[in-house]
């Protein structure tokens, strides 16, 4: 489980976290938060943070809901056009830039999950599998997954039959089934693999 140890082996505050959601899906952008809590957090709180991986939609959703009431976060994406135009790690790593500009004051030191860095004005550690090891990048985690999650519910009301708020734009034999009977949207990411290969049979 993730703890506040890293958060605390830190000599200059504040600490921020940072993850991202969406990196795999076959549409929509790519979302990232950036997160920074106070050390007096519950501790009911604190042992119910987790890779949003691991949590149910209705514990992600309750926790987002108390960490959008009582931590300092910020949230950033890229869009289908960046990630299509400068790749998913760079657009990736742009919306990670733009959480932490997006934070209530700056961080001295931001905790990133994986093994890339952006480019930030601050002290920067890579954390490979950190959301299972920060809370800070845990939290950042939960943010980014739900703010994403409903970013695609509403991206399903626009494309209907896709199964956007189901599948969040990841590849399900639903979602491959449904882009071989309609067709490629301006939601899909045209660089992305089998999006490219229906791309160019339909030209």
């Amino acid at each position: 489980m993730p703890d506040f140890s890293l958060e605390i082996a830190q000599a200059e505050r504040p600490v921020a976290g940072i993850d991202e959601a969406g990196r795999g899906p076959l549409a929509g952008p790519v979302v990232a938060a950036a997160c920074i809590l106070g050390s007096d957090m519950p501790a009911g709180i604190a042992a119910a943070i987790d890779d949003s991986k691991k949590l149910t939609r209705g514990r992600r959703e309750r926790l987002f809901e108390w960490l959008s009431a009582n931590a300092e976060f910020g949230v950033g994406e890229a869009s289908v056009e960046e990630i299509d135009t400068v790749n998913i790690l760079q657009a990736t790593l742009l919306a990670m830039r733009r959480a932490v500009a997006k934070l209530p004051r700056a961080p001295a030191v931001a905790l990133i999950d994986g093994n890339r860095c952006p480019d930030l004005d601050c002290r920067m550690q890579a954390v490979i599998g950190g959301d299972g090891i920060s809370l800070s990048i845990a939290a950042a985690s939960i943010i980014a997954k739900v703010t994403r999650d409903r970013l695609m519910a509403g991206l399903d009301s626009c494309y209907p039959g896709y199964g956007f708020a189901r599948n969040a734009g990841y590849g399900t034999l639903e979602h491959r089934a449904a882009l071989l009977h309609l067709g490629v949207t301006p939601a899909h990411r045209r660089s992305f693999s089998p999006i490219s290969q229906l791309v160019l049979l339909k030209d």
